[in-house]
């Protein structure tokens, strides 16, 4: 029973972590090597990694999609750590609009531009601070969704991830609050109507072995005459 518990307890921890990593924003430092659209097709199950501003874009089998080509700086630890290579990473430029996630995204165009300003080569760099959200699955054509650029001085630039630092610490002290809301429930109202029940129970249980003593005891009687 307790492992069955810690399995489901782990599989619910992995989906949780797997839905945050998704949603919450991440930061990447990258060179812009090149914008585009292109035409996607939104009719089957891949739709769900692609952005639905509104109606009418919900109910297309598909649009047009604005995308930024780049060159990202590999990092470890979600990108706390910086390393000395390079690797490409496309990114989709999609409005999300009043829908989930909530970014409340509508200057697709303007962040096009942007990027389109930002365009460098390798003899003369410039580099920017991509913010995104998802994840980039080849196998699925999934592109993460950029949200944000600004203009980096240099490809070491530090970045502090303070929503995402301000969501946990939030998170954690609702947890805390919760569990000491549920301990003093506990407290006042379970426990002691477990209490009740085990009196109760233990009444039950004295009465039963009374009358069963006296029923052992009226046959013993008869067992003696």
């Amino acid at each position: 029973m307790r492992k069955a518990r810690n399995v489901i307890l782990i599989i619910l921890a992995v989906i949780i972590g797997a839905f945050l990593h998704y949603t919450l924003p991440q930061h990447d430092v990258v060179r812009i090597v090149n914008t585009y659209q292109e035409r996607q097709d939104l009719n089957d199950w891949t739709r769900i990694f692609w952005a639905s501003p509104d109606d009418q874009a919900t109910s297309l089998a598909n649009r047009d999609v604005q995308f930024i080509q780049t060159v990202r700086k590999k990092s470890w630890l979600f990108g706390f750590i910086r390393r000395d290579s390079d690797e490409v990473m496309v990114y989709r430029n999609e409005d999300t609009g009043w829908s989930w996630p909530p970014y409340f995204k509508f200057d697709t165009a303007s962040l096009q531009t942007e990027a389109d300003d930002l365009r460098s080569t390798p003899e003369n760099p410039k580099w920017a601070v991509m913010t995104h959200y998802g994840w980039r699955m080849e196998l699925f054509s999934a592109f993460p969704n950029a949200v944000t650029i600004r203009p980096a001085e240099s490809p070491d630039v530090t970045i502090i991830p303070w929503f995402n630092i301000f969501f946990f610490i939030a998170v954690f002290g609702f947890v805390l609050f919760v569990r000491a809301m549920w301990l003093q429930f506990r407290e006042r109202t379970v426990d002691p109507a477990l209490e009740d029940t085990r009196d109760a129970w233990e009444k039950v249980d004295s009465y039963a072995d009374d009358k069963r003593g006296r029923f052992k005891r009226w046959l013993d009687s008869w067992r003696g005459k």
